[in-house]
This record gives C-alpha cells, structure tokens and sequence, in this order.
C-alpha cells in the first residue's frame, strides 16, 4: 500500500512538475516554439514519459487554462462571500480585475492559445470544460450585479452589459502591458496606472444621478 501510495505522489509530483515547466516555457518563447521534446529535456525526463500523462500539446495548454480559469473563479468566489457578508460592494469587481491584470503575462498567452485551439477543435471535452467554469464564473457574477441593480446602486441594465464591460476593461489592461507602442508610456508609472484602471472598474455602471 505504501509503495501504491508513493508512486501515486510521484506521478502527480511529474505531472504537476510538467505543467509548471510548459508554462515557463510558454512564457519565455511562445507556443510556435515548445515542443513536447523541449518540455521533456527540460524535465529531464524522456518523451514517452509525458505521454503516461498527457495524450498532447494541446492537453497540457488545456490543463494549464483550466487551472488558471478555476484559480480565477475561486478569487471571484471569495469576493462574493466578502461582499455577501461584510457589504464589500465592488470587491468583485475589484478581484476578478486584479487577478487579471496580476497575471496578465499568462492571461495574454491563454487567450491566443484558447482561439487557436477552439479553432483547431482540440480537445472538445477540455474546452468544454474550460468553458463550463468560465460560464458558471459569469452567472455568479451577474447574480451580484442583479442584487446591486435591485439596490439602486448600478445602472438598471441587462447583467451582462456590466460583466462584459469589465471583460473589456480587463482586456485593455492585459493587452496595453504587452503593447510596445505605449510602452514608454507606462515607464515608470505602471503599477500607478493599472491602480487607477481598478478603480475606474469598481466605479463604473453605478447608477448616475439622472438629474445632473
């Protein structure tokens, strides 16, 4: 049993090693340039070996996507109790912004991978999956906008334009730290600026006062 038990801990512990070596990788030159050959010989283990764990490329993004995907939901999950329990209006708002602009070096590398393998039809079963935590993301954070909506604080209008709205603004923020036009532009002020961006997306679809 012990040695059951043991093997078991040293295929996740490879596994988890393998994950963590495609995303360094991923980071540093770019999906074109990784192979399951690279992730092997970087491992330091042989190519056949990470088949035991994974049938393809395409499996490894997918798991590194799903992970970082739950790993969003449950710092969303965790505002929405904040905000239920201590009325910390805009603390989700303020997390899932946060979260991706943290990480925005593998939000920006997921995205491109996530359109090129939906396209290929990779995996359908991983997407799925993939998408299944993004939705379920979305109807948690429309049934806050909806509660905010009934207390008069946001603007009366479908839940999703709220969401979408700080889908775009997350979008900008990821997109502008990997634009090398605007680059000298954030010189030196770039964590002042992406404070700023979370501010403007805690305020924004409140409710106007209609009189001004």
């Amino acid at each position: 049993m012990d040695k059951m038990l043991r093997k078991s801990q040293e295929f996740r512990q490879r596994e988890e090693e393998i994950l963590t070596t495609a995303l360094d990788l991923l980071l540093e030159y770019g999906d074109e340039k990784v192979t399951v050959e690279l992730i092997a010989d970087k491992v330091g283990i042989g190519k056949g070996t990470i088949y035991k764990h994974f049938n393809s490329k395409a499996e490894i993004y997918l798991r590194l996507m799903i992970d970082y995907e739950r790993k969003l939901s449950q710092a969303i999950n965790e505002a929405m109790v904040e905000e239920k329990e201590r009325d910390a209006k805009g603390a989700v708002a303020r997390s899932y912004l946060s979260f991706r602009i943290k990480h925005n070096e593998k939000d920006h590398l997921f995205q491109r991978l996530e359109e090129k393998l939906v396209a290929l039809g990779a995996v359908p079963e991983m997407i799925a999956e993939l998408h299944g935590i993004r939705s379920s993301n979305l109807e948690g954070l429309a049934e806050i906008i909806r509660v905010r909506i009934g207390e008069g604080l946001l603007e009366d209008v479908d839940p999703a334009f709220h969401y979408l709205a700080a889908w775009a603004l997350a979008q900008g923020a990821v997109a502008l730290n990997h634009s090398k036009f605007f680059e000298d532009k954030l010189d030196n002020h770039r964590e002042e600026f992406m404070q700023f961006i979370l501010d403007i997306g805690v305020k924004m679809g409140n409710r106007r006062n209609r009189s001004e």
